[in-house]
C-alpha cells in the first residue's frame, strides 16, 4: 500500500499539467509538487497539503476542513491540511491548487 492516496496525487497532476516549472518528489509519507523549487502542494495520506503563506494562513485555515500543517508536532505557518471533504469535488480541488499556485508563484525560484 502506498503511504499517500495516488488517485489524490492523479487528480493534482491533471490540475497542474501544463503550468510551468511543476515538479513532483517523493517525500516520507507522501508526494510534494514543486513549483520551481518551492514546495507548491501535495498529499499526504488523505490530507492535501497547500502553501497559501503567511499573510492568508488564518483565512485559509477559517476555510471548513482546513487544519495547521503539523506533521512535526509544530504548526508550520503558510502551510494548511485540507481533509477529504474539503477537497472532494474537482472544483474545491482546483481552488485548492489555485490558491498554493497563486502564493507560490509569488516567490523566487530555487
Amino acid at each position: 500500500m502506498t503511504p499517500f492516496n495516488d488517485m489524490t496525487a492523479r487528480k493534482i497532476r491533471n490540475v497542474l499539467d501544463g503550468t510551468p516549472g511543476v515538479s513532483e518528489r517523493q517525500i516520507i509519507g507522501g508526494v510534494a509538487f514543486l513549483l520551481d523549487g518551492n514546495m507548491c502542494c501535495g498529499i499526504f495520506d488523505e490530507k492535501l497539503v497547500v502553501r497559501v503563506g503567511p499573510d492568508a494562513y488564518h483565512d485559509a485555515l477559517r476555510e471548513p476542513h482546513a487544519h495547521p500543517m503539523d506533521f512535526t508536532g509544530r504548526p508550520l505557518p503558510g502551510f494548511v491540511y485540507i481533509a477529504r471533504e474539503g477537497y472532494a469535488s474537482e472544483f474545491s480541488l482546483q481552488q485548492w491548487i489555485d490558491r498554493s499556485v497563486g502564493f507560490v508563484s509569488s516567490l523566487p525560484g530555487r
